[in-house]
Formats: C-alpha cells, structure tokens, sequence
C-alpha cells in the first residue's frame, strides 16, 4: 500500500510538472555550467521573485522505476559474490519526497524523504561498475521511508552583484551573489556537491551505471543508501570555486551505522573548479579533487600473507581491520560543450588501493568518457541519447587477495583471472509529457568484476520517471 501511494503522490506531481518544474537534486556545480548555456533542457524551477512568502517554499517529487534483466553468459565459475551468470532480471524503485523553506535572504534549511525497494541484479555484487546506481547494496534493509537529507544552507555574501541561478531541492534561491562563501551542515550525499558533472552525474534521466554517474575510485564518505552527515563550505568566484567538506564514514564498510568519533574516523574531501574559456560560447568546466579516508579499515596486504602464513582459513580482510588507517584518492573530472546540443565529460580517477575500499564500491582506478546529445534536432529537445565507456582496475594487492579467494563488501568470485573491467552504455530518454519520460538502456561489461574467466554479458534496463512541484509561485500570485 505504501508503494501504491506514492506512487499516486507521485503521478500527481508529475502532472503539475508543467506548472512547476522540479528534478532530482541538481548540484551547485551543475547550475554554474547550466548557466552559461542558453539551450540547456530546463530540469528546475526557473528564478522566481524573492517578495512573497510563497516563493520561500519547496516541496517537489520524484519516482524512478528501474528493471533490469541479462541472458546466460560464460563464467568458468562463481563465488559468493560473483555477478550471477543464469539469465536472470530485476527491479527498482526510489521515491524521493523534497521540502525546504528560505528563512531569510541568505539562509534556508532543507529536507528530503526518501523511500527504496526492490532489487539489483544478482544482489548488486559482482561487478564494481554496477549497472543501477538507484539499487541499495544491502538487501536487508527495510523499504519504509527515510530522512535522506535534513541541512542548514547559509550564504555569506561577498560582493553586491548577484546573479540569477536555478532554483532546486538543493537550493531555493533565485539570485546569489557573484562572490560568496557557502556554508552547509546535517544529513546530505558527499556525491551532491563533489565530483559532480552534469552529463554523468543523473541517474534519474540519463547513465544508469555506478561508474559513469561518479568515478568509481572515488570512495566517498557514506552509508550503505548513499547519506552521511558532514560539514560543507564553499567559496565561488565568477570563473572558479573551491570546495571542502568533513563527513562521517561507516563503522564498517557498507554499513549503514556511521561513526560520529571524528577524531579516528572521517571523510575529508577537497575540490577546485575552473571554468576556462577555451571555446568561444561553448562552456567548460574542469574540477580537480582530492579525498582522505580515515576509518577502521583492512589492509589487503595484511589479509593476504595471514592467509598464506596460515593464520586464517581463507584471505578475511575483516580480521586485519585497523582504527584510524587511510585511503586516499583524487579524480579530475571534465565536462565540454561541443555545441549547444551536444556535451562530453570525461573522468579519471585514482585511490591508492593499500587499504580496504569501504564506502562506494571496489575500484582503484577508474576512466570514463562519453557524452550526451539533446533532442533539439529531431525536434524532441528534452530527449536524450547519451553513449559512455568505462574502465576501472584495482591494486595489485587488492586483485591478489580477491584471487585468493578473498571477499569484499562487492566483489568475490572465489579465483580471479585479472583484467580491466570495461563497460560502454547507451540510453535514449524520451520525454513522454511534463514530468513523465521513459528510457531504455544497454550496458555491455566485458570482464565483470575483472575477471578475464567470466563475461562478457549484456544488461538491458527499461527506465519510468515521474517528477514534478508545487507551483508556489503561481499560488502566491492567485491569491494576491
């Protein structure tokens, strides 16, 4: 019955898309490239007046169902977290409740409930670039709703000139100033503000794969949902910003306890953004990160000589688990407008793969590339057709523990035949009317969870989504 009446929420909402445009949280890095381009399909609410009461409110709505389904393909064998090879087929769902209230000119708080169900392919195991980003990686929690997000957002102006900006779940304002710090505190996604793109960043409309909407050697601090509570400043200036954030890490990894003991455990990330201007008319967008874990991590290493040495029956990075040991990691992420129809990003990352991964998913290196191409001339402009290829590796410690027979919180095919796991995806979604549109989706993974012994496999995804607010705005103006 819940699923039933959100559902319901949710077409509802969808229908009032076309007063009031809202989508799935679109980052401050997104809005700032957004910007520049006049063509840009829009995904939120444009820039309102500030004077009513009415226009301080938000309350949208998202739902996306997602099924996936693959035929047989060869594995020489399988272990227990291995990326099943018997045809087999999946469902998911994410339904997204966004509110948030501006208290003043500078200071709005926000939050969002969520609720997630269904299923991933094979449990989502088996693959460290898994091919559904809305899937949950542990399939014993419950599918009642939850606080996703709950922040305090306040801007501290630097300068008198303000610029308009698109309002979203993540922001309300319509104007901000040209130069000012930001500041954010409570529950939020480290992925809602670093390494964000706007081509592979949305899972809702566009790349369905874990690799392609965030690098996959970014092992961002988060519980098993994705959320992680943290402190968050960033200071913008018209052709460049900088951002820092301090989160909390899981207890342990993939786990949906979070440890709050700052002083051994912790997520510190740092990221600067330049918008050169390299084509006339034609934004880009460059953004270099750096990220350090601090958490009670294994150590791949430590795990495989206890294994040789006799010590443990099997390779159990677990039983080598030390408080306050590091990961760190950095990622340059680009994105490119070709035309004004027409956008490409590309990202490389790097972890150092010493240490346990234990937030997002197994890979210590990781390329993407791809682009997507707006349906302008076909005369469909809020359709799109995107293509991306991914490639992610691991250390070499890392592979020998797993060809040991060693389990991760991903991966674990019980041998391992070492090589690059390689994906290329392709999607079109069609914009079916207001906040309603369909997709479909082919993802190929040649040598899944780098195991030159098993694959390659195709994944077929069929995609709904629903979207839509409250139009405030025209409230507001009907009873003035």
């Amino acid at each position: 019955m819940r699923i039933v009446a959100l559902l319901f929420l949710g077409t509802n909402l969808a229908f009032a898309q076309g007063a009031a445009g809202a989508s799935q949280p679109g980052s401050p890095a997104q809005e700032t490239v957004q910007a520049q381009t006049k063509d840009e399909p829009a995904t939120s609410q444009p820039p309102a007046p500030e004077s009513s009461i009415w226009n301080r409110f938000w309350v949208s709505g998202q739902a996306n169902f997602i099924r996936q389904q693959h035929g047989n393909f060869y594995a020489a064998y399988s272990g227990p977290n291995s990326f099943l090879p018997a045809r087999e087929h999946a469902t998911s769902y994410v339904l997204t409740l966004y509110t948030g209230f501006q208290i003043t000119k500078n200071l709005e708080i926000l939050g969002d409930a969520e609720s997630t169900g269904g299923a991933g392919l094979s449990n989502a195991l088996g693959l460290a670039g898994f091919t559904n980003l809305d899937v949950v990686r542990n399939p014993s929690l419950s599918s009642a709703p939850y606080m996703a997000r709950a922040m305090l957002h306040w801007v501290v102006p630097l300068s008198e000139e303000r610029e308009e900006v698109t309002r979203s779940p993540l922001s309300l304002f319509s104007t901000l100033p040209v130069r000012r710090l930001e500041f954010r505190i409570g529950k939020m996604s480290t992925a809602d503000f670093f390494d964000v793109n706007t081509v592979g960043s949305d899972s809702h409309t566009q790349f369905m794969n874990w690799a392609a909407d965030n690098d996959a050697a970014f092992d961002y601090a988060a519980d098993t949902r994705g959320y992680t509570y943290g402190f968050y400043m960033e200071y913008d200036d018209r052709r460049w910003t900088v951002r820092l954030g301090e989160m909390l890490m899981p207890t342990v990894a993939n786990g949906i306890t979070l440890d709050w003991d700052i002083a051994r455990a912790g997520g510190t990330n740092l990221e600067f953004e330049f918008h050169p201007r390299l084509f006339k008319s034609k934004p880009t967008a460059i953004r270099i990160l750096n990220y350090l874990n601090r958490a009670d991590m294994g150590n791949y290493r430590e795990a495989v000589n206890g294994y040789t040495s006799g010590q443990t029956p099997t390779p159990q990075i677990t039983a080598y688990a030390k408080q306050g040991r590091t990961k760190y990691g950095f990622d340059i992420n680009v994105e490119q407008y070709l035309t004004k129809t027409w956008e490409a990003y590309g990202r490389i990352g790097y972890a150092d793969g010493i240490n346990e991964d234990f937030a997002y998913t197994e890979a210590d290196r990781a390329v993407s590339i791809g682009s997507i191409i707006y349906g302008k001339a076909w005369h469909r402009p809020d359709d799109k057709f995107g293509e991306a290829f991914l490639m992610n590796a691991i250390s070499g410690s890392h592979a020998r523990y797993l060809q040991l027979g060693g389990l991760g919180f991903i991966l674990g095919d019980g041998n391992l035949s070492y090589g690059f796991e390689k994906i290329f995806e392709m999607f079109y979604n069609a914009q079916i009317w207001g906040g309603i549109s369909a997709g479909i989706d082919w993802q190929h993974i040649n040598d899944p969870g780098y195991n030159l012994a098993r694959g390659p496999v195709s994944v077929i995804s069929f995609r709904i989504h629903l979207e839509g607010g409250v139009p405030f705005d025209k409230i507001g103006a009907a009873l003035h």
